[in-house]
C-alpha cells in the first residue's frame, strides 16, 4: 500500500482484516499532529482498539542542547468491547522521539485478545483487549489536521497454535 491518508477521514483498508494478524506500516506523518490505526475494528465501528501516535505533543525534553518536544505512542482500549463485563481502562502510553524527516514505523502483532506494537524499534507497548463481536475484525487508518502518507503497509495473518 502506497496512499495519502486524508486529513480527518477514517480509510478502512479493505485488504487487511483479522483477529491474529502481524502489521507493518511506514508512515509519514509530515505536519499532521496525530496518526491513527485502529484494529479489531468491527464494520460499525461499535468496537475497536485505537492505536494512536501523537507528534510532539508529549513533555519538553532537552537533548543536545536543542529543545524538542516527546512525541507519544499509545494503545486506547476504551472501545476495545461492547461486553458489559468488561471494565475500561486508562490507554497504555509511551513516549518516542522521531528525527526530523525519520518515518513511524508501526509493527503491530495482533493475537486475539492480546495487541502489542513496536515502534521504529525503540518503543513497545501492549494491552490485552475483550472484542465481544464476531466482525471485529478490520483495520483503518486516520490522519488528524494535515494528511499524511503512508509509503508502505504489509499484513499477514498468524495462524493459530492450537
Amino acid at each position: 500500500e502506497d496512499k495519502i491518508l486524508p486529513a480527518n477521514r477514517e480509510i478502512v483498508l479493505q485488504s487487511v482484516a483479522g483477529n491474529a494478524l502481524e502489521i507493518v506500516a511506514r508512515i509519514d506523518p509530515k505536519q499532521a499532529p496525530a496518526i491513527e490505526m485502529n484494529v479489531l475494528r468491527s464494520s460499525g465501528r461499535e468496537e475497536y482498539t485505537k492505536i494512536s501516535f501523537y507528534k510532539e505533543r508529549g513533555f519538553s525534553d532537552r537533548v543536545f542542547g536543542k529543545d524538542r518536544r516527546q512525541s507519544l505512542l499509545t494503545i486506547d482500549s476504551s472501545h476495545s468491547s461492547t461486553a458489559s463485563d468488561v471494565i475500561s481502562r486508562a490507554p497504555e502510553t509511551a513516549p518516542l522521539f522521531l528525527d526530523e524527516g525519520e518515518l513511524l514505523e508501526l509493527h503491530v502483532f495482533i493475537d486475539r485478545s492480546v495487541v502489542e506494537v513496536f515502534a521504529n524499534g525503540r518503543q513497545c507497548i501492549s494491552v490485552r483487549v475483550y472484542p465481544d463481536r464476531a466482525d471485529s475484525v478490520g483495520v483503518s487508518m486516520r490522519s488528524q489536521g494535515c494528511d499524511a502518507h503512508l509509503t508502505s503497509l504489509d499484513a499477514w495473518e498468524m495462524q493459530s497454535i492450537w
